[in-house]
């Protein structure tokens, strides 16, 4: 008899889903109860939180957690208040469960063993279903084991109204346990990329509109990709001593991990040496430096820039990141010529050479990252003059007014009309609205 033929057609389905409870209850779907009365399925807790420090082959106890739960064909909520999803129990040496997970071999028993005997009535509060589950012919326990390294294991049970287990029926959790073991290492790997990205942006600054002094600041960031795909571009905006504001958007090559943790890096990198207040252009030469050290840092571009409103001054450093726009009084915005363009950081070159604007009256500086302007079939100048006129267009349909909702507008619109319709980068977009103090 086939593999296939012993379980349910449920089976096919795990593994569909990155989702680690659904993977488990797709797991428990496959096996009750076409192949058993009750299943359960249980991860070490120090693996599904991720914990790295070698474990002990025979631990005096272990910590599961329940994942998942079917009795028969009973719903998941049916058992919620008894035998809820997520409880994290203790089993000590000497049960099934640990001999399976110390031996890495299927444990086969003709009766539940007592101490789960004990602690199923202790939580069942009365519950007569209880007694009707620990009714047990046939008792089975298969490790969940991915390379050599056991994760947790999985139980079922049959009643004394049908057959004990047979030989090619523990084969079949076996095999089924296996393709498990991979789905759920994915569905964790994946809910671990995803809470890092929910915690990555969520350490970008907040809310639509930021006000200084001589400066009011919208920005905002689109993922190219799903919400668990990791880019590396940055933002942000850092309040200066004498009334300054330093700007900054950047770019680390790359998706994933990786150029999330460069991207980190630097961010915080350029927060540390702001607090030196040192200038614009030692400031990104001294980043360039840490770039050369941070792995996945190398050629990540930036533009940074330091708005003086007392001055009336914008000081701008590039670092191999496109030019930044400013749209002047007279509402045409054209690309910043820099006096050095510069090349990405992690080179080592220490070639940054700052570039100062006078700003006489009220303009909008635009950083962006390269998501907005490049595309498989334009040049990027041209892009970038799209983009410019695609910021005049959409100024000159907003209320002239003092709205506090004209720059977020703006930035929305702006972010959400890419230059490459299949959106292949992210898109990163800082406007700052300059106004210089009155002499």
């Amino acid at each position: 008899m086939s593999r296939r033929t012993l379980l349910s057609p449920a089976a096919d389905a795990i593994g569909s889903a990155l989702d680690l409870r659904l993977t488990g209850t797709q797991f428990v779907h496959a096996l009750a109860p076409a192949l058993a009365d009750a299943a359960s399925v249980y991860l070490l807790e120090r693996w599904r939180r991720g914990e790295h420090a070698p474990a002990n082959p025979d631990p005096p106890r272990i910590e599961a957690h329940r994942l998942a739960l079917r009795v028969g064909s009973d719903a998941r909520e049916d058992w919620e208040g008894v035998l809820p999803a997520g409880e994290v129990i203790v089993f000590p040496r000497g049960t099934p469960y640990a001999r399976a997970l110390a031996s890495g071999q299927a444990q086969l028993l003709d009766a539940i063993d007592a101490h789960t005997s004990e602690r199923l009535r202790a939580s069942g509060g009365g519950d007569i279903r209880i007694d009707e589950l620990l009714r047990t012919a046939s008792f089975l326990v298969v490790p969940l084991r991915l390379r050599e390294v056991t994760i947790g294991f999985v139980a079922c049970t049959r009643g004394p109204d049908r057959a004990p287990f047979l030989p090619a029926e523990v084969t079949a959790v076996e095999a089924l346990a296996a393709q498990a073991s991979v789905a759920l290492d994915n569905a964790r790997r994946y809910e671990h990329e995803r809470r890092t990205t929910l915690a990555i942006r969520n350490s970008l600054p907040t809310g639509t509109l930021q006000r200084f002094e001589g400066c009011r600041v919208a920005h905002g960031s689109l993922s190219a990709g799903p919400d668990t795909v990791i880019g590396g571009d940055w933002y942000d905006v850092l309040r200066r001593p004498g009334d300054r504001v330093s700007l900054i958007v950047g770019d680390a090559m790359g998706h994933g991990p990786e150029s999330a943790v460069a991207m980190l890096q630097l961010r915080t990198a350029v927060r540390t040496l702001a607090g030196f207040d040192i200038p614009a252009a030692e400031l990104v030469r001294r980043l360039d430096a840490l770039a050369c050290e941070t792995p996945g840092a190398s050629f990540a571009t930036c533009i940074y820039a330091e708005w003086d409103a007392r001055q009336g001054i914008c000081t701008l450093v590039g670092a191999g990141h496109p030019p930044p726009l400013l749209r002047g009084p007279d509402g045409r915005t054209a690309p910043v010529q820099l006096a050095e363009a510069g090349l990405p950081l992690g080179l080592g070159t220490g070639r940054y050479e700052a570039t100062e604007l006078t700003v006489p009256a009220q303009a909008l500086l635009v950083l962006y990252s390269d998501g907005l302007v490049e595309s498989r079939d334009t040049d990027i100048d041209h892009q970038i003059a799209r983009l410019a006129g695609t910021l005049d267009a959409a100024a000159a349909g907003f209320p002239d007014a003092e709205g506090e909702e004209v720059l977020p507008a703006l930035c929305r619109h702006l972010l959400d009309a890419p230059s490459d319709p299949t959106g292949a980068d992210d898109r990163t977009l800082l406007l700052a609205e300059l106004t210089p103090a009155r002499g």
